[in-house]
């Protein structure tokens, strides 16, 4: 494995603590949201928005950003317990210590194929981050920053996690590991299920904070329907 920190934290911890200072928090509202991405007029109609965030889109707005996010909870493809096939070449990958040219861009191609189905997943994300950053090109490091700063910004407008009432919304769990990252905490080795709340305690840390809360509807409902 990449035995690397998250890429991420550096590039975005500082306009996470600008943008949460600027920010009004709002739960997604679902049943909304649904309805305004499935009308073609729409500002907001789904496939005008993931075109946008593939281009990692630098204008969209806040709400666009949580529309597209929150969204993707209802497109066919969603599956938040689901894995990709490319996965398992990619950790035969990481299997090594080093890493040559055509390992970096192996990395870069195998996670274009996951990223296809699960557009939102910050690891493999970041995977592409180290690669980019390995070859030296900038620019698609940049443009990839970009990309992930739209996801966490919708996430990060939906609470503070420091309560159920207040807690952040996600629609992968593997979100929830990596948002910690992003805040600067690390997971302090609990995790717990309260009602359609995931609860994850957090190493020691300066804030004196022990824990955060994530609202996993979109998961637990998807999980509910395969037993259907």
């Amino acid at each position: 494995m990449i035995k690397k920190q998250l890429l991420i934290i550096s590039a975005l911890l500082f306009s996470v603590m600008v943008f949460s200072q600027e920010m009004k928090m709002k739960k997604p509202n679902y049943r909304r949201i649904k309805r305004k991405i499935s009308k073609e007029k729409s500002d907001y109609y789904y496939p005008k928005l993931m075109k946008r965030y593939r281009s990692s889109d630098t204008t969209m707005t806040l709400q666009e950003k949580r529309y597209l996010y929150y969204g993707y909870s209802f497109q066919n493809n969603y599956s938040p317990y689901g894995e990709s096939i490319y996965i398992d070449s990619l950790r035969q990958l990481f299997k090594k210590e080093e890493y040559d040219n055509k390992d970096l861009l192996q990395i870069i191609a195998f996670s274009d194929s996951v990223l296809v189905k699960y557009p939102f997943n910050m690891r493999v994300m970041n995977y592409q981050l180290y690669a980019y950053d390995k070859l030296g090109e900038k620019d698609k490091f940049e443009r990839k920053i970009s990309q992930m700063k739209i996801m966490v910004d919708a996430i990060l407008s939906s609470g503070d996690g420091l309560t159920m009432k207040t807690s952040f919304y996600v629609i992968y769990v593997s979100n929830e590991y990596d948002l910690l990252n992003i805040l600067g905490f690390e997971f302090g080795g609990e995790q717990s299920l309260i009602e359609h709340y995931d609860y994850l305690k957090v190493a020691e840390n300066p804030q004196n904070i022990d824990g955060f809360y994530f609202d996993v509807i979109p998961c637990l409902n998807s999980l509910n329907g395969l037993f259907k």
